[in-house]
């Protein structure tokens, strides 16, 4: 029995058909909740931010059906660039988890590159894989609760998608994305 493990989950459920040419299955950590990124991410005006958990919970909902986007050197945000969508979102303790699907038949480098950048830590677990890519949320309709504090405290956002970057360009570092 897991103690002190939270869970918050949200999904569109999409129809059963078996295999679908350009619908390949993604999971990963978009960010943390609770927890000071690790540098300060695009838009944050060079502060680092805490997304907190009941903000993260209510904003749960608008990540369904959201676009993850890329850029081609994987190392900033390129909201054009949509490579698949959102279709699960949940906390687990202090991550918050995405699922959804890949564009696989319209944009097979990326599914390859994501591929080839993930050595499981094991099938079907929630540790995290060994991976040099991570990703990055996408917000809009912001609440700062001190916007004077070096530290920003968001208390209210509202997801517009997110982006696939390499680690070192990600505001936290322990994201990730792999293939399902």
């Amino acid at each position: 029995m897991l103690t002190g493990l939270e869970l918050e989950s949200m999904a569109i459920e999409m129809p059963a058909m078996g295999r679908h040419p350009n619908r390949e299955g993604f999971r990963g950590v978009l960010t943390l909740v609770d927890v000071t990124s690790d540098r300060a991410p695009t838009g944050a005006q060079g502060h680092r931010v805490v997304l907190m958990r009941k903000a993260a919970e209510e904003a749960l909902p608008s990540l369904l059906g959201m676009g993850l986007d890329y850029s081609l050197a994987f190392d900033r945000h390129d909201t054009r660039r949509k490579v698949g969508v959102i279709t699960r979102a949940e906390i687990v303790g202090r991550c918050l988890e995405l699922g959804g699907y890949l564009y696989a038949k319209d944009f097979p480098e990326i599914v390859e590159e994501i591929s080839r950048s993930s050595l499981m830590a094991g099938a079907g677990s929630r540790t995290r894989p060994h991976t040099n890519l991570g990703m990055s949320y996408e917000i809009t309709e912001v609440n700062v609760m001190d916007m004077r504090s070096s530290v920003w405290v968001l208390t209210h956002v509202v997801f517009t998608g997110a982006a696939i970057l390499r680690k070192e360009k990600a505001a936290y570092q322990e994201t990730w994305i792999e293939m399902e």
